[in-house]
């Protein structure tokens, strides 16, 4: 088995590739060892590397963020866990969790429901497939008063250029084919 790695904008995250699915639907973020103790065998063993604070699934892609330490050193032992555990062919996630793709409900006004089903087809089509490229993933979170408010996970969490991303490319094409919308917000 081969697993590719790829930079991602945020240098505290690496994104890797096993060459297979990882998520068949949605992702999945875990922040702490307890919460992937419960949710995911994977991110449970990813999280016994010292000094990995942050994993997250996508739909072909494992992003691990590390909290100091370095990449030269952590990513033979992150590797080695993913290889094993694939090898071994066992489950990303616990047999009673399923897949997440948000947190939180979301919130608007029952009247803009038609901006907001503009602005999730955005997000949908042109957003999440390039932030998933950098080893992320943006869902939309809520719209009120002509903001949108966006949940930013995986590499794009604490990512240094992520407020760029926001206010610069996402507010930008939001703003050119939604009108009422005057900015975006992380939530």
């Amino acid at each position: 088995m081969f697993i590719q790695t790829e930079v991602t904008p945020n240098p505290s995250t690496l994104k890797f590739l096993p060459g297979r699915v990882v998520l068949e639907s949605g992702t999945a973020e875990f922040t702490s060892a307890e919460e992937a103790s419960e949710r995911s065998p994977l991110a449970a063993k990813l999280f016994e590397v010292p000094g990995v604070v942050g994993v997250f699934f996508g739909f072909d892609f494992v992003t691990v963020t590390k909290d100091g330490g370095d990449w030269a050193h952590l990513k033979p032992a992150i590797l080695a866990g993913l290889m094993e555990h694939f090898v071994a062919n066992r489950p990303v996630m616990a047999e009673n969790m399923s897949e997440a793709s948000a947190s939180g409900d979301e919130f608007f006004d029952e009247g803009d429901e038609e901006t907001v089903a503009t602005i999730k087809e955005l997000i949908e089509t042109r957003v999440r497939p390039a932030v998933a490229q950098d080893g992320g993933d943006i869902t939309f979170r809520g719209y009120r008063d002509g903001t949108v408010y966006l949940n930013m996970r995986g590499a794009c969490s604490g990512c240094p250029s992520s407020t760029a991303t926001l206010k610069h490319g996402i507010q930008n094409l939001l703003r050119h084919f939604v009108p009422e919308v005057e900015a975006v917000e992380a939530a």
